[in-house]
C-alpha cells in the first residue's frame, strides 16, 4: 500500500493520509515539497544567533553518573 503511494507522487500525484477518516498528512512529490518547504529558511543555530540580546541560561551543576562499561 505504502509503494502505491509513493509511486503516485513519483507520477506527480499528491495523497492525503487520514486517520480515523480525518486527514492528518499529506504525501507529496519531492518538487512540490521543495516548493512548499524551501531550503532558504534559517537554520534554528542562526535563529538563535540573530537573538540581539544574551541569553540567560543556567548550567545543571549535578555530578553526572558513573557508567560501568
Amino acid at each position: 500500500m505504502f509503494s502505491a503511494v509513493v509511486e503516485a507522487a513519483e507520477k506527480g500525484e499528491a495523497t492525503t493520509v487520514t486517520k480515523h477518516g480525518r486527514p492528518v498528512a499529506m504525501v507529496v512529490p519531492v518538487e512540490e515539497g521543495r516548493r512548499i518547504y524551501s531550503s532558504r529558511r534559517p537554520s534554528f543555530t542562526s535563529l538563535l544567533m540573530a537573538i540581539p540580546h544574551e541569553l540567560e541560561t543556567e548550567r545543571d551543576k549535578a555530578p553526572v553518573r558513573e557508567v560501568d562499561l
